[in-house]
């Protein structure tokens, strides 16, 4: 008869499966807790909601007593107890609240010196052990997440700490998607407002041309970002009698190239109305406008122009700017109108001169701005004004209408740039001819 097993064996046999069994269900309690914190971690909706998780899930997946997630501030670089949790009430008081007197006492960016505090003071009142991993969000320290535990071998098995590692490692993507969303919110804000501010300058600038007789005008404007730092003005002077022509270039672009273009506009209309030259106006505008310029660590080019319909004069001062271009009907031939003269807001007592020439039928004028001449192509090559110049000198020996002249040099230089080319700064142009 074969022998029966001992009463011993089968107690070990029995005792084996009771620990496989329970191994087992502590392995399904960790998946399912996992699954759990990644299905919330799928769906966040609330950061502060998620986080309050964290804890909980840390405790009982390292089968501990309790856990803490610090959190850094970033203002002061502060440790700060987001979130406390134990599955036993007591330790609310007695490691709860002390954690946070030791996390308030804390000088600024020391995590060492809590553990330190932790493992000093906590054993006279509990025999407690912690545990911690830094959470990581973009190579950055943005916290910590501790587990407490009455039983310390437990917490320093190697599974236990991958546990602890991957919790922590959930929460440092819940805090980097809701950084991400914050700066998409606030980019998109930013957008709005540019978007906005795009709009009112789009409205500061001349939306029709002017009727002035016996002259043909036509503008284009490109930014290239929101908002613009190129300024165009066609402004009446002596009650319609002449009219200013303007172009000018902030420098730099965005948002504070534009606010100064504002400025510009607003100030120059102003000296405008007094009924100066050309060369006071822009001494004048100079002296009001340095202090600004000065303090914003920016400069304005302009070239401001009068043209008088009944004599077809054209008086003009230059700033700095490129000078326009003329070409002349009767000679084929192009001249640069230009005066001496510094950039606005260079000097406070600049001085500008006055310039005069007479148009004639035919005549061409094309206004500039340096957006147009420094287009590359993918080699990196400019356009340049002598690109400019040859561009003028077809355009205007093959056309006989403004529109028909503009449209020509665009297209040359979208030519040149080619599809994959960069035009990095803002374009502006206006051309006016004389037709009688």
């Amino acid at each position: 008869m074969a022998d029966q097993p001992s009463t011993s064996t089968l107690a070990g046999v029995l005792t084996l499966k009771e620990l496989v069994a329970r191994s087992q269900r502590e392995h399904r309690k960790v998946q399912e807790l996992l699954s759990y914190l990644g299905s919330a971690l799928r769906n966040l909706h609330n950061l502060n909601q998620f986080l309050q998780l964290i804890p909980v899930i840390a405790t009982r997946v390292c089968d501990g007593e309790g856990a803490a997630l610090l959190l850094w501030q970033e203002q002061n670089r502060r440790l700060t107890l987001a979130q406390f949790h134990s599955h036993r009430e007591d330790w609310y008081g007695q490691v709860g609240e002390r954690l946070a007197d030791y996390v308030r006492q804390l000088p600024a960016g020391s995590a060492r010196a809590l553990f330190a505090q932790i493992e000093q003071e906590l054993p006279s009142v509990l025999p407690v052990e912690a545990v911690g991993t830094a959470v990581i969000v973009a190579g950055q320290e943005q916290g910590w997440l501790v587990v407490f535990s009455d039983r310390p071998e437990l917490l320093h098995t190697d599974a236990r700490r991958q546990l602890l590692n991957l919790v922590a490692d959930q929460t440092a993507v819940a805090i980097e998607q809701e950084q991400l969303r914050l700066a998409l919110r606030e980019r998109e804000r930013l957008d709005r407002e540019l978007q906005l501010g795009a709009e009112i300058q789009k409205h500061l600038l001349p939306e029709t041309h002017p009727q002035i007789p016996g002259l043909q005008l036509e503008s284009r404007y490109f930014t290239a970002q929101w908002v613009g730092g190129d300024y165009y003005d066609f402004i009446p002077v002596a009650g319609g009698q002449r009219w200013a022509i303007v172009i000018g270039d902030v420098m730099g672009k965005g948002v504070p190239a534009g606010l100064i273009m504002t400025m510009t506009r607003g100030m120059l209309r102003s000296e405008v109305l007094r009924g100066h030259s050309p060369a006071d106006i822009l001494s004048h505008l100079n002296q009001v406008m340095y202090e600004d310029l000065t303090n914003s660590h920016r400069f304005v080019t302009l070239f401001y122009s009068e043209y008088d319909p009944v004599s077809r004069q054209l008086t003009f001062c230059n700033a700095a700017h490129n000078p326009p271009l003329l070409w002349q009907c009767a000679s084929r031939q192009i001249l640069q109108l230009d005066t001496p003269g510094m950039l606005i807001g260079l000097e406070p007592q600049s001085q500008y001169e006055n310039g005069t020439v007479t148009l004639a039928p035919g005549d061409v004028l094309v206004y500039y701005t340096d957006g147009f001449t420094d287009a590359a192509n993918l080699q990196g090559a400019r356009f340049e004004t002598a690109g400019l110049l040859q561009a003028v000198q077809d355009a205007c020996g093959l056309h006989t209408s403004a529109q028909d002249i503009l449209e020509y040099l665009f297209m040359q230089v979208k030519a040149f740039v080619g599809a994959r080319g960069t035009a990095g700064d803002d374009i502006t142009l206006i051309v006016a001819r004389v037709t009688d």
